[in-house]
């Protein structure tokens, strides 16, 4: 209904509900995330709402960054103190998550306030430098704790093309961008030992009915209340992981 939620709930929920390790969770998670928002993205694939320009250069950061990220995390060995660094993370993800959707408001007031005239050619070659910039920022953090991809990935875009990108096609372009990232990342945790088959299996039961069905129901929901409340809960997952 949100778009948010699938790695930055069910992360935590994994960790501190199922006691799945911090690793384990985040593997998991990135498929988890990836084939519910593939089974529900066909719709904003059909209808033309995703900018491709804008996603190849979020794609032209985040993918790199997640391979390489990935490369580093398979040529360590795995002590306390690594799982805590990633228990720390997702800690911290989760709060700029939660923080991205509470202050989503005031970044599109601030879009409604700018003049929508046209960037010139140097502006908007800045502008795709910076969008891969946040895009290997996203990669590497995404990979890391599976988390970020959704609301971050949306407030990135609303602050770098709020201009040139409607509100729903700005969903569209988020969604688009969450769903190779997601899979890049997870293959290379697979491919370490680092998912959990079963329990994914037993996730995607649950989570592609309900996505569907969330989907359909999605235009009769109040979605800024349900982001507000959402965000609030994230913000005091986020930070109860950080004190622990």
């Amino acid at each position: 209904m949100t778009g948010v939620g699938g790695g930055a709930l069910m992360t935590p929920m994994l960790l501190l509900v199922f006691g799945t390790a911090p690793l384990t969770a985040v593997g998991t998670d990135l498929w988890f995330a990836g084939v519910t928002k593939l089974a529900v993205s066909s719709l904003h694939f059909r209808r033309g709402l995703i900018s491709w320009r804008i996603l190849r250069r979020l794609w032209a950061g985040s993918l790199p960054a997640a391979a390489l990220t990935i490369a580093w995390m398979s040529g360590r060995q795995l002590d306390a103190g690594s799982i805590e660094t990633v228990r720390t993370a997702i800690g911290l993800a989760i709060s700029l998550t939660a923080i991205g959707l509470l202050g989503e408001k005031l970044l599109a007031r601030s879009r409604d306030r700018v003049p929508s005239s046209p960037r010139s050619t140097e502006q908007t070659r800045k502008y795709d430098v910076y969008a891969m910039i946040a895009g290997a920022c996203l990669g590497t953090l995404v990979t890391l704790t599976s988390v970020g991809a959704g609301a971050l990935g949306a407030t990135v875009l609303l602050y770098l093309y709020r201009r040139q990108l409607s509100p729903r096609s700005l969903v569209a372009t988020d969604i688009a961008h969450a769903i190779p990232l997601a899979f890049v990342a997870g293959a290379g945790h697979l491919a370490i030992g680092q998912v959990d088959l079963v329990l994914l299996r037993d996730l995607l039961i649950g989570s592609i009915p309900a996505a569907l069905f969330g989907a359909v129901v999605s235009s009769h929901v109040p979605h800024a209340a349900l982001r507000f409340v959402l965000g609030g809960v994230l913000l005091a997952i986020g930070l109860s992981m950080l004190v622990r």
